[in-house]
């Protein structure tokens, strides 16, 4: 009898062991499917998020560019450094933007902005290295990006030009003068805003020193361009009224118009720099203020 309790025993111990086994075993190939479900949903939760933001993607510049002359060389690095530091600072608006303004607004507020600081930045690179060398030239070809992923937003739609506007093409013929660029023009297309507001820019005609001949059509163009940007953001301010949030308007209209301005005003002043010494400071006048 005593010698049948150890085999009792054991056969218990086999059997509540076992039993323990298998509900330890059910309950691991339990918790290893349901963890791999959550792994999976946070993965393609993971996953939508990205493929929802967009990304810019810019033509490289350095390996376009001809011998650097080294009088250039820290000039050059320098703007091409900055070059992707504006493709950085495009690809956290985009994020950080998200949802905000219409189908057209990351190409209203983040890649034209881009593409005009590209073409001043680039601009920029090519003086450099013809005051000493050949400037390399078509290089303004690299200043458009695209964008990557699924919300790459068409191309931006040009504004239409309201009727009453078209009177400012009168003031092209005052920017022969170094008087007023008749940017204060402009002002006439408030009445015709149903209250959308105005936008003002400083004037840069007044600010300008003697134009060279050789540089005179050139300046007159692109002052004459400064006006048509001033008149093309307010047609803007009356069709896209009740459109975006708080900050529409500067996001979407008073920003990319300074962007554009800096272009412009970066062309006059290389312009002029070919045949005399290059105008400085003129950045300053590319910032524009809104006025309801």
């Amino acid at each position: 009898m005593s010698r049948a309790l150890p085999k009792y025993n054991k056969r218990r111990v086999g059997i509540i062991g076992g039993a323990a086994a298998v509900a330890l075993s059910g309950a691991i190939v339990a918790g290893s499917a349901l963890a791999g479900e959550t792994s999976n949903n946070n993965t393609t939760t993971q996953a939508t998020t990205k493929a929802a933001v967009a990304t810019v993607n810019c033509p490289a510049v350095a390996n376009r560019l001809p011998a650097i002359p080294a009088s250039a060389q820290a000039e050059v690095t320098r703007n091409l450094a900055l070059l992707d530091t504006q493709i950085a600072e495009a690809n956290k608006r985009i994020v950080d933007t998200q949802g905000q303004g219409g189908p057209n607004f990351i190409a209203n507020a983040i890649t034209g902005p881009l593409k005009d600081k590209r073409v001043a930045t680039i601009n920029r690179i090519a003086t450099a290295i013809g005051r000493t060398a050949a400037k390399p030239v078509g290089l303004d070809a690299l200043a458009p990006c695209t964008l990557n992923g699924a919300a790459a937003a068409p191309a931006a739609t040009p504004p239409q030009q309201a009727g009453g506007n078209n009177g400012n093409a009168g003031n092209t013929g005052n920017t022969g003068n170094n008087g007023n660029a008749g940017n204060a023009g402009n002002a006439g297309n408030a009445g015709n805003n149903g209250g959308a507001g105005t936008i003002s820019c400083p004037d840069v005609a007044s600010k300008l020193p003697a134009i060279p001949a050789s540089a005179q059509a050139e300046v007159t163009r692109n002052l004459a361009l400064l006006n048509t940007q001033i008149a093309e953001a307010n047609t803007r301010l009356v069709n896209t009224q009740g459109q975006g949030g708080a900050n529409f308007v500067q996001n979407a209209i008073v920003g990319p118009l300074q962007g554009k301005r800096e272009s412009t005003i970066e062309r006059i002043a290389i312009s002029i720099g070919r045949t005399a010494a290059k105008p400085t400071g003129l950045n300053s006048l590319a910032a524009c203020t809104f006025s309801k």
